[in-house]
């Protein structure tokens, strides 16, 4: 009886210890899980909410509507081509970002006197804004006096409409986004890159191996999980690409620019178009979501983990 007493005992002071440390642990979560509530989870689903109901332009509800929303969305012209337009546009950005960024790495980690200097100006994009960045471009673009036209006039080529075109516009606001995110790609694959031990490449060298041979053999495999994570948070910083398009271009010519998170902003700020808004932000977070649940799906497979 007394041992049986003794462990319900020992029991109810682990139980309490446990919810102690439980308790402490959440006082230190409190600040971030807070911040979570505030700004990400009570949006979402306030977001949710509004998508059902007709909303005015003090966000006052005003009556549910089901589905109907949603249903528009579905029979409108405009939403069709901006989810063409915004799948183009990461088809465009992700190859692009990354060939370009796993290059620049792979020549920055190789030893050579001076090397820290290109490290600097391959990362330096990091520092500048989205506003800065959208700014240089816009009169690099412009059609007469843009630095991309006067080169191509001096190799005597035509010059190109690149904001004003329906055809190359989107092409143009790829170019800005793939020069803006090469930063911060680099320095997460040049991290990756030096991280992998150098006793590998001189077995490597040893064995004979060329440089080509220790790249897609030693290098690309065992760098493949940083490249899946760069990939993942590529494709969803494409997804929600804004401040450039409202710079460069304000979602034109003809729509051609007009993507999703910028046509979610013309509905609801410029339109008054909240509960459509809504709705059409859902279907984004969908969307975002079926493409990283895919992206794990096959792309994990390759993965080489160490």
């Amino acid at each position: 009886m007394e041992t049986t007493d003794r462990h319900i005992s020992l029991k109810k002071k682990r139980q309490k210890r446990e919810w102690k440390l439980f308790g402490i642990g959440m006082l230190y979560l409190a600040p971030a899980l807070i911040l979570l509530l505030v700004f990400l989870f009570y949006p979402m689903a306030k977001t949710l909410y509004f998508s059902f109901f007709n909303v005015t332009g003090g966000g006052v509800t005003e009556g549910f509507i089901g589905l109907d929303n949603y249903a528009k969305l579905l029979s409108s012209q405009e939403f069709l081509q901006s989810m063409k337009a915004t799948f183009l546009f990461v088809l465009y950005v992700v190859p692009g970002e990354l060939i370009i960024s796993l290059f620049l790495a792979i020549i920055a980690s190789e030893k050579m006197k001076g090397m820290g200097f290109f490290r600097t100006v391959f990362s330096s994009t990091l520092g500048v804004s989205v506003a800065a960045g959208a700014t240089v471009f816009l009169f690099m673009f412009h059609p007469s006096l843009g630095a991309i036209n006067n080169l191509l006039g001096m190799a005597g080529i035509e010059p190109i409409e690149w904001l004003t075109s329906s055809k190359m516009a989107l092409v143009s606001i790829a170019i800005t986004t793939i020069w803006m995110h090469i930063g911060i790609n680099f320095i997460i694959l040049l991290g990756g890159i030096q991280n992998i031990p150098e006793e590998m490449y001189e077995s490597a060298k040893i064995d004979g191996a060329g440089y080509f041979s220790r790249l897609f053999k030693i290098t690309i495999p065992l760098l493949s999980p940083v490249l899946f994570f760069v990939l993942i948070i590529a494709v969803i910083g494409s997804f929600q690409t804004f401040g450039q398009i409202d710079l460069l271009t304000s979602g034109g010519p003809n729509n051609s620019t007009n993507l999703i998170v910028y046509s979610i902003y013309q509905q609801a700020f410029s339109y008054g178009h909240f509960g459509f808004a809504s709705a059409q932000a859902i279907v984004l977070f969908i969307v975002i979501l079926i493409v990283t649940i895919i992206q794990f799906q096959i792309g994990e497979r390759k993965v080489h983990y160490q």
